[in-house]
C-alpha cells in the first residue's frame, strides 16, 4: 500500500490517534459543492476622495474581495471598500485593499479583484 500512497498525492488527517488518508480525487471530490452565494452591497472610494461609488459584491473570503462596479480600476491601486451585508449574522465592515485585477463584463461595469490589506468594523 505505501508504494501506492507514493504515487498519489495525499493527506493524513489523524483525529483521536485514528489516521485518515484522503486522496487528492477525495479532497477535489468534497469541493464540488455550490459554495453559499454572499449578497451584499459595496460601496468604494478612493483614498484622496470623499465621494463613494456603489458595488456589488460577489465573492468574500479571507484575504480577498471581488466585486462588480462602474470603474476600470488600475493594479496596484488603494481604495476604501464598506462592505454591507444582506446577512443579519455578519457585521458591516470597511476595508482597505489593493486591486489585483480588473477586468471588463459589460457597458460601464467592471469585475475587480482586490486583496485585503485591513479591516474595521464601522
Amino acid at each position: 500500500m505505501l508504494s501506492v500512497l507514493n504515487r498519489v498525492f495525499y493527506d493524513i488527517l489523524a483525529v483521536n490517534n485514528v489516521y485518515l488518508v484522503i486522496t487528492m480525487s477525495d479532497y477535489e471530490q468534497s469541493r464540488l459543492f455550490q459554495a453559499p452565494e454572499e449578497s451584499c452591497k459595496i460601496s468604494y472610494r478612493f483614498p484622496d476622495s470623499e465621494q463613494s461609488f456603489i458595488g456589488e459584491c460577489l465573492d468574500i473570503s479571507s484575504a480577498v474581495i471581488i466585486f462588480r462596479g462602474e470603474h476600470l480600476l488600475e493594479n496596484g491601486l488603494a481604495i476604501e471598500l464598506a462592505v454591507v451585508s444582506r446577512n443579519a449574522l455578519t457585521t458591516p465592515f470597511k476595508a482597505y485593499v489593493e486591486v489585483v485585477s480588473s477586468k471588463k463584463t459589460g457597458v460601464e461595469q467592471y469585475e475587480v479583484t482586490t486583496e485585503i490589506k485591513g479591516i474595521r468594523e464601522y
